[in-house]
């Protein structure tokens, strides 16, 4: 089992890098603004009828059209989910969302979260899937990467004070990226077995004469910018645990690519913006050393298993309640790691089912900012935060003033760091709390005591690092839990790219300093080491006492009898 579980993650991270060195090359014309060969023309003609104004924004500008731009997807979705009953391709006659759940799911999809407060097949119509949250998919994927093209461009550019166009940057990445890549990974989808239909559901009588109603619907659309974009929102209640949404062993290793693919793409991209590509693979190497040890850990948990299957008769402790047959251990506990340490959320087996010391993991995942490859653009800003402050840390051990890329770190892009890490810490822990001690927070958990808490502290933790996976067990689509959780996502999302926004404008105005021989290498294995510390060292000191109460306590418990 041990040689099988090498060969799987080894397979993955070397097919993973071999995918991503080259779109990082791509991307790195979109963010050096340079014209696609053949189509500058169409450019033109579509700025012009657009009537966008293509000329580079200052921070401020940049910040404001990303932020109306998501208002606006915001309030329309939210009212397409009210009136769905009303619209066209609904043919099972789906009714209209309450407001909560319609403001929930809204937010959830502009913020790239997904969390999912209803089973997709029985809420919501194809057109609400279609042109609601398929187009959501999309353009909360091409926002987070825009922020993260316009941080990029604050430590590349020389004093230029501008950071690109952010509908231009929107725009270019949703034609040139996630269109193209999504096509062809929904063709691939559809020649596994996934569903892609206008069909009503099908109802059919099993051998053992029981009535079965199959939903359908366009699956294979959805499903494929949903593991691309790092969105995670299933068409069906199961995610891709569904055999409709991921039929076979081949669909369930290439979503796991796709979850990954652009985040790792983005590491390459920066090195050779900033003229340096031992800065993009040093980033790249943390995030892989972290990630590795996670998965090894949640695969050595569920393979382990709970002794007390053994005392009930059962001839193994391995832990296989909550996952697919077709999967197996290995390949659900590498899906949980991956989805939870990018921001996607996509499930192939039910984390809830999971050890505790397995359901822990990609908790922890998503508690220390979803650093390790982390969401499109959101996990590359993300992991930059860090980088910031180990650099700070690094300048007061050896006394000098941090510099990052030849460019002074200073008291404001400290304390806008500061503010961007301890953003989703405070809405998780407020937020759990505020869960716990009211009898509306608590008349949502389904399990009682330590493991109850648990899923409380999951959900929390997913909403506000926007992953929007779950534990299960937990009653979420209440007024209470759909606005408490609505206000973590918008307030996970924007509360850190706001103050990311803020540094990329500081950066952008500064000249690049030449290296001295006291300059701090960041891209060696020292440096490496003091990044994977730093953001250890801010999520242990962070969540594990939260973690004690909930899975650890759990653990003990389980294995003092």
């Amino acid at each position: 089992m041990a040689a099988s579980a090498f060969l799987l993650i080894a397979s993955y991270m070397v097919i993973l890098i071999v995918l991503a060195r080259p779109l990082g090359t791509g991307l790195v014309r979109l963010i050096d603004d340079r014209p696609m060969p053949g189509l500058a023309g169409f450019e033109r003609r579509l700025w012009r009828v657009s009537g966008v104004d293509a000329k580079p924004m200052s921070w401020q500008r940049y910040l404001l059209a990303i932020l109306l731009f998501n208002l606006g997807g915001l309030i329309l979705l939210t009212v397409m989910l009210m009136t769905q009953a009303s619209l066209p391709l609904n043919p099972q006659q789906l009714p209209n969302l309450s407001w909560h759940l319609a403001l929930n799911t809204a937010v959830s999809f502009v913020t790239n979260t997904n969390w999912q407060a209803y089973a997709g097949e029985s809420t919501l119509s194809y057109f609400s899937q279609m042109a609601g949250l398929t187009v959501q998919n999309f353009l909360s994927a091409a926002t987070g990467i825009a922020v993260a093209f316009a941080l990029i461009r604050g430590f590349a550019n020389r004093s230029l004070g501008t950071l690109g166009n952010a509908w231009r940057d929107m725009t270019r990445i949703t034609l040139y990226v996630l269109l193209p890549i999504s096509l062809l990974m929904a063709l691939f989808f559809v020649s596994q077995g996934t569903l892609q239909n206008f069909s009503g559901y099908v109802d059919l009588h099993t051998l053992e004469g029981v009535k079965q109603t199959l939903p359908m619907g366009p699956v294979a659309s959805q499903e494929a910018i949903k593991m691309l974009g790092t969105n995670g929102g299933g068409f069906f209640n199961a995610n891709s645990a569904h055999p409709f949404e991921n039929p076979t062993a081949l669909s369930n290793f290439v979503q796991m690519l796709a979850i990954f693919l652009i985040p790792a793409a983005l590491c390459f991209a920066f090195g050779e913006v900033v003229k340096d590509g031992r800065q993009g693979h040093a980033l790249l190497w943390a995030m892989s050393m972290m990630f590795i040890a996670a998965v090894v850990v949640v695969m050595w948990a569920e393979l382990r298993g709970n002794p007390h299957f053994l005392s009930l008769g059962a001839d193994s402790a391995i832990n296989m309640e909550g996952k697919e047959t077709r999967f197996g251990i290995l390949n659900s506990s590498l899906f949980a790691a991956i989805t939870t340490a990018a921001s996607c959320g996509a499930v192939n087996a039910m984390h809830d089912s999971f050890t505790a010391l397995g359901g822990m993991v990609p908790m922890w995942l998503m508690q220390i900012g979803e650093v390790v490859f982390g969401g499109v653009g959101a996990g590359l800003y993300g992991i930059l935060l860090f980088v910031l402050l180990a650099v700070f840390i690094a300048g007061l051990m050896i006394g000098r003033t941090p510099e990052y890329l030849g460019k002074k770190i200073d008291v404001w892009e400290m304390k806008m760091t500061a503010l961007a890490i301890l953003v989703t810490p405070a809405l998780v822990l407020l937020g759990t709390a505020l869960a716990m001690m009211t009898d509306a927070g608590r008349s949502g958990i389904f399990n009682p005591g330590i493991h109850g808490f648990s899923e409380v502290l999951y959900a929390v933790s997913s909403a506000a690092n926007n992953n929007g996976s779950a534990f299960g067990g937990l009653s979420a689509n209440t007024p209470f839990w759909n606005l408490l959780l609505a206000f973590c996502m918008l307030a996970g999302r924007f509360g850190i790219i706001i103050p990311v926004m803020a540094i990329a404008g500081s950066l952008a105005v500064k000249k690049i300093q030449p290296a001295g021989n006291g300059t701090l290498p960041t891209h060696g294995v020292l440096f490496i080491a003091l990044l994977i510390g730093t953001v250890l060292l801010v999520g242990a000191l962070t969540f594990i006492p939260a973690l004690a109460l909930g899975p650890v306590a759990e653990h003990l418990q389980t294995y003092s009898h």
